[in-house]
């Protein structure tokens, strides 16, 4: 079944699942926006080498599953 199209702003993960000061954060980026092209489930964090589901994937649940996933797409926005 195909995917239902992420929002543009859902790319970038929530600054409080990942503070854009994280160490290595512009290679995590880098991994879930690789992964997002691919159109992967997930991919290897640089830092760790643990799974991390991509916002894509996430988005197509529907809904927030309260496991604290980095890239969750249903958490509230910061106002710009």
């Amino acid at each position: 079944m195909p995917r239902r199209p992420l929002p543009p702003e859902l790319r970038l993960p929530h600054p409080q699942r990942l503070p854009p000061r994280s160490p290595g954060y512009e290679r995590i980026l880098a991994a879930h926006e690789a992964a997002l092209d691919r159109g992967d489930d997930g991919y290897l964090d640089p830092r760790t080498g643990r799974s991390v589901l991509t916002a894509a994937f996430l988005w197509d649940r529907d809904r927030c599953c309260d496991t604290g996933c980095r890239h969750c797409p249903y958490l509230p926005r910061p106002e710009d």
